[in-house]
């Protein structure tokens, strides 16, 4: 570690993101009393993060939780079998290192030059579920952070014709495992400054980070656009994910729009005429129609009376004593 570890700044940087990790944890109650969380290490800067904070988290929570770090070596030509084993051993964690040559598998049945990353994560996924299982943990925690959820909102949007994202906390289709996403409220920004100033020993992913024109890129790359024409465009988006309101959306299946009535639905009619910011003063009909005319004013509401004074306390003292 460099000694920025030790400057405010850092420990400003680590305090929030433990806290935001904290947050949300809390939020979603993603690990609970006599947990085992497996804790998917790969390489990355993001990973490496995430087992950090939880590690942290871990020490002063007031519950009892297992952690037991998990890397999958995929066996991809020149990968430092090394690194990872050495660094987890000098944290102190217990860990596994998995193998499982998924590497030969993708080459094997993706045409050179589409993405891999496709079926390289279904077999991951595969991998990731039965050590879990071999483990006895019921958590599996993965070092996604906000920015890929919202970037993941925009690929299904875009080419999926769906509003989905990443969820911070799911049940795996077999319903054994509960897949979660600490880093869920944790902006990149923060997690890459994190680790350069840790000196994370990053290993790259050479499987498919030399695919430049991969889609997640893409939806990235205008995320940081807007963010840089407007700053704090992201936390808005993100915020959004966290705040749906299916009645104003056009999905039949979240909202029973055949079954609206008047009289028995409250609508925020303000949003309907795409006010949905600045309060209005009430209007009212006057009840004048002329022709092709209608008229509303504007209601003010009477001042409230003002408060009567209070008896002064002799006459309250005087009514005691006749009451007596």
């Amino acid at each position: 570690m460099t000694t920025a570890t030790h400057s405010k700044n850092f420990y400003r940087l680590e305090t929030f993101l433990q806290s935001q990790t904290g947050r949300a944890i809390g939020d979603f109650k993603m690990i609970e009393d006599g947990d085992t969380v497996m804790v998917c290490l790969s390489g990355g800067k993001d990973s490496y993060t995430l087992l950090s904070v939880l590690m942290a988290l871990q020490k002063r929570a007031p519950i009892r939780f297992k952690l037991i770090a998990m890397n999958l070596d995929q066996k991809q030509p020149g990968f430092p079998e090394h690194v990872l084993p050495e660094y987890l051993k000098s944290t102190g964690v217990e860990y596994v290192i998995v193998e499982a040559d998924t590497y030969s598998i993708v080459k094997e049945k993706v045409p050179e030059g589409k993405t891999t990353c496709s079926l390289c994560s279904r077999l991951r996924r595969g991998v990731i579920y039965r050590t879990a299982k071999e483990l006895g943990a019921n958590k599996i925690a993965l070092g996604h952070h906000r920015d890929d959820i919202v970037q993941t909102f925009f690929l299904n949007m875009f080419f999926g014709g769906k509003m989905k994202s990443m969820p911070p906390k799911l049940a795996t289709d077999d319903g054994q495992h509960i897949v979660i996403r600490p880093l869920a409220y944790c902006p990149e920004k923060d997690i890459a400054a994190y680790a350069r100033a840790m000196e994370f020993p990053i290993i790259p992913c050479n499987l498919c980070g030399s695919q430049e024109n991969l889609q997640r890129k893409k939806v990235a790359e205008m995320l940081q656009d807007w963010e840089r024409q407007n700053p704090g465009r992201i936390d808005n988006i993100f915020a959004a994910l966290r705040n749906v309101v299916p009645s104003h959306l056009a999905d039949t299946d979240l909202f029973d729009f055949n079954g609206l009535a008047t009289g028995l639905a409250k609508v925020d009619e303000a949003s309907l005429f795409g006010d949905s910011t600045f309060s209005q003063q009430p209007l009212v009909f006057t009840g004048n129609v002329e022709s092709n005319r209608m008229e509303f004013v504007r209601f003010e509401r009477p001042a409230a009376p003002a408060p009567q004074a209070a008896e002064p306390p002799a006459a309250e003292a005087g009514m005691d004593r006749v009451a007596g």
